[in-house]
């Protein structure tokens, strides 16, 4: 297994860039950050209280999360690619990563997923918490009008009503 490790904030360019070196490289490309997001997505559709650490860790583990080779993400047979990409979903996302029993699932998960292949992993603590020994470590930034500028053109293409004020 070989990992390469692309960090970054919101908007500066981590999926693009990790998706052309996957191809590229033939590699698996793997969005952490779509994880996030599917559990969240999962534990809002049960009605489950996004604040309630041990009913949310319960979703993330029967949540079989795993992703094709396009890098979409899936939940069992659900593809969750377009659910995950709303503005609810990233809300949803902040709000379950920061749940230490989803993190340590979530981690966990995505170490195993990397155990079988190379890949390219995005992610916001991808190099450092991770994979911290990952043979390539990036960290991209942009500045903060054109990351708002990218999320808010990402979201308007799935159809949300915003703007790059508040995002």
């Amino acid at each position: 297994m070989t990992v390469v490790a692309i960090d970054g904030p919101v908007g500066s360019g981590k999926s693009s860039v990790a998706r052309a070196v996957a191809e590229r490289l033939g590699w698996l490309y793997l969005d952490t950050g779509a994880m996030y997001r599917g559990v969240g997505v999962l534990a809002a559709e049960q009605g489950v209280p996004l604040d309630d650490e041990a009913a949310v860790a319960a979703v993330a583990a029967a949540a079989d999360l795993r992703f094709d080779r396009e890098g979409r993400l899936h939940a069992g047979e659900r593809d969750l690619s377009d659910a995950i990409r709303t503005l609810a979903a990233g809300e949803a996302a902040s709000r379950v990563s920061a749940l230490p029993a989803v993190r340590r699932l979530l981690v966990a998960r995505q170490r195993e997923l990397a155990r079988d292949a190379d890949v390219v992993m995005e992610g916001r603590d991808i190099g450092t918490v991770v994979f911290p020994d990952a043979a390539v470590k990036v960290f991209l930034t942009a500045r903060p009008e054109v990351r708002a500028r990218r999320r808010a053109a990402e979201l308007r293409a799935k159809g949300e009503d915003v703007d790059e004020a508040t995002v």
